[in-house]
């Protein structure tokens, strides 16, 4: 099985992303980088309109690149600063897919490396399988399929989440389980059940509780067997969401194996790692130090990074893995001014390929004045993908 790898490193902020294009023999799937507005000789269009269809001719470039079309897309992430655009941005992406298009997940952001887009998207290479799934008596005119199902995996879309009219509350758990049932019904609409979910980003707006997002989250999972996951506050939801379910599930519960570091208890809420075959899903990890003492120390992000980085080595070394085998990561920035700072250090982590990646700032900076015990909080957070492959040459 082959894997080519694709993407645009984004090593500036507001300046033209530098295109680092590189092949990865790694699997069935093709993760892209995310992509921005700007054309080729770096003109942004005049238009948010222009803006979004730029964005989706570069992801489309990177696809065919790879000599593929985008019927072979099976998921997507837009990433918008400005969340009351989502209707135009739906007008002009829904020209970018036929009948059956991906699963997707629709986020306000605060900050982009090149605004007011980004997108990025996974590929499968063999189309004879990839279908799409729905909820029984499903109707949406929306330009995006709720489960896209490939041969091995169940890629599932944030579903708008809002609780219909007839139900309507705004008691944080009804919207938590009418989210999580949502997710739920598409997953069984694939044949499968929860259990077979290997990655969930839970995405829930600042002033959503998260203590009771995550007890009624663990209430779906076995203890110690849940998803990876990265749970990720957002500045806005479409459809005035306040909370939304996205992940991927594995067809076959025996190529599902959660790993967990020896120093670390089981969860109720999210293993530190899964594996989907050779794929491995590592959840989030910021810079927090585990231990009876345990907290974020440092009060920079590249030396926050430091610490992120040796928590998913010791992930990564517990699956029999290292950072040459990671194809894709997510990297989510208290600041994105901070972006030129954190590359300095992310980079000396790979050798050969540097993996496909996209960089948001998803929410307003925080006050990065340590508290009473000297604790700082997270100016960054690092999930990724990883795929058993030899890289000894690279």
């Amino acid at each position: 099985m082959k894997l080519v790898l694709i993407g645009l490193l984004l090593f500036s902020v507001g300046a033209q992303a530098q295109a680092t294009p590189s092949n990865v023999d790694a699997g069935d799937y093709i993760y892209i980088s995310g992509q921005g507005p700007r054309a080729k000789d770096g003109a942004l269009p005049a238009t948010f309109a222009a803006q979004v269809r730029q964005t989706l001719n570069n992801v489309k470039s990177v696809v065919e690149a790879a000599g593929l079309t985008m019927d072979h897309v099976v998921y997507t992430t837009v990433y918008l600063t400005d969340i009351s655009q989502y209707e135009e941005m739906n007008h002009v992406y829904g020209e970018f897919f036929g009948k059956t298009p991906p699963a997707r997940a629709v986020l306000g952001v605060a900050g982009l490396p090149d605004p007011p887009i980004e997108i990025n998207a996974v590929a499968v290479r063999d189309l004879s399988e990839r279908r799409a799934v729905s909820p029984p008596d499903y109707k949406s005119g929306e330009p995006f399929s709720p489960g896209i199902l490939t041969h091995d995996r169940l890629f599932v879309s944030a579903m708008p989440a809002t609780v219909p009219a007839a139900n309507q509350s705004n008691d944080p758990a009804a919207q938590v389980d009418f989210a999580l049932d949502r997710m739920k019904a598409i997953v069984e609409a694939a044949g499968l059940d929860l259990s077979h979910m290997v990655f969930v980003n839970p995405y829930l707006t600042a002033s959503f509780p998260a203590r009771v997002m995550n007890q009624h989250y663990a209430s779906r999972f076995e203890f110690g067997n849940t998803p990876a996951r990265a749970t990720i506050e957002v500045s806005g939801l479409p459809n005035g969401a306040q909370i939304e379910y996205t992940g991927i599930a594995v067809r076959d519960l025996k190529q599902r194996l959660a790993v967990r570091p020896k120093n670390m208890p089981p969860s109720p809420t999210a293993s530190p790692c899964v594996f989907a075959g050779d794929t491995l899903y590592c959840s989030a990890k910021s810079g927090f130090i585990p231990g009876a003492n345990g907290g974020v120390y440092a009060g920079t992000t590249p030396v926050q990074l430091r610490q992120t980085m040796r928590n998913q080595m010791d992930n990564l070394e517990e699956a029999g893995m290292d950072f040459c085998q990671v194809v894709s990561t997510n990297v989510y920035l208290d600041n994105i001014v901070d972006t030129q700072a954190f590359d300095e250090v992310y980079v000396k982590y790979f050798r050969g390929t540097l993996p496909a990646r996209t960089t948001v700032q998803q929410i307003a900076p925080t006050d990065r004045a340590p508290d009473k015990d000297g604790h700082y909080p997270d100016l960054e957070q690092v999930s990724l993908i990883a795929i058993r492959k030899d890289c000894h040459h690279q």
